[in-house]
């Protein structure tokens, strides 16, 4: 992570940033985030970032009413200046501040924001896959959302690193494959690309929707054997990009992956003009 943070529109050292304890994004991580790359020192997808942020506020009721996307762009390009971002990530974070009805607190501000900024996340060339034993439940009001209470899929990951892998799928209640823990997953069978579903309970991803916006996706609801038995695997995210699997458990797909290097390669080249 970078040194300065951009808070609520003050550029600040990032040990400086602090919330009321007694707010409800305190005491129940009620909020929500996203994580947006920088190329060139240019927010990528940004429009999709913020199409996201407002649906996910107006579903838990979060007042994003004095945060248009111009003010939160602004923000961004700000810290990225100050940070010196021209290749990295930035994570937009918003923090409900409104009073906690059940302990009857009291608030200044409806909400506050937080941008902190980092390189992009590390990752190998290719990763291997195992699966989750973490079931996601697609019928939690916090299904499909990014918000503050993330730990699950934080948790989910450190169990996939103690075991050895680099990430792992997750299904949800009914056996359907759904995501991996930080990440969408995505799979070629018969040259066709498939996905799961939003109804799954997986997230919209922005790398998911700009990969489905400029190739042809097929959406599924489907179980692990769809994947077990594809040509290719490969995963999305803004802090990753598109990276290819290997291998899932003891499974291992082919060396040669022509539809997730032609992936690959597009995004290069939009992202390095």
């Amino acid at each position: 992570m970078h040194e300065f943070v951009n808070f609520n529109r003050r550029i600040i050292p990032a040990a400086d940033s602090f919330l009321s304890a007694v707010s409800t994004a305190a005491l129940y991580g009620k909020g929500i985030f996203t994580t947006v790359a920088f190329y060139d020192s240019k927010p990528f997808q940004w429009e999709k970032h913020r199409r996201r942020l407002s649906a996910a506020a107006d579903k838990l009721r979060i007042d994003l009413s004095d945060l248009t996307g111009e003010k939160l762009k602004g923000a961004l390009l700000e810290i990225a200046e100050t940070n010196r971002l021209k290749r990295g990530r930035a994570r937009l974070t918003i923090f409900d501040e409104s009073a906690s009805r059940l302990w009857q607190t009291e608030a200044k501000n409806k909400t506050n924001f937080l941008i902190q900024t980092a390189d992009f996340r590390a990752v190998a060339e290719s990763a291997r896959l195992t699966v989750s034993p973490f079931p996601v439940n697609s019928k939690s009001p916090l299904a499909a959302l990014k918000t503050c209470n993330y730990l699950e899929n934080v948790l989910a990951s450190e169990d996939t690193k103690a075991r050895g892998f680099d990430e792992a799928i997750r299904l949800n209640e009914r056996g359907e494959a759904v995501s991996a823990t930080l990440a969408n997953v995505f799979w070629v069978k018969n040259g066709a690309i498939f996905t799961p579903a939003l109804e799954t309970g997986c997230l919209s991803g922005t790398t998911r929707a700009f990969i489905a916006e400029n190739f042809s996706v097929v959406e599924t609801k489907t179980t692990l054997n769809e994947i077990i038995e594809a040509e290719e695997v490969f995963l999305t995210s803004a802090g990753i990009g598109i990276v290819k699997i290997k291998s899932l458990d003891s499974i291992n797909f082919p060396a040669v992956s022509p539809k997730t290097d032609e992936l690959k390669d597009f995004l290069r080249r939009l992202t390095e003009r």
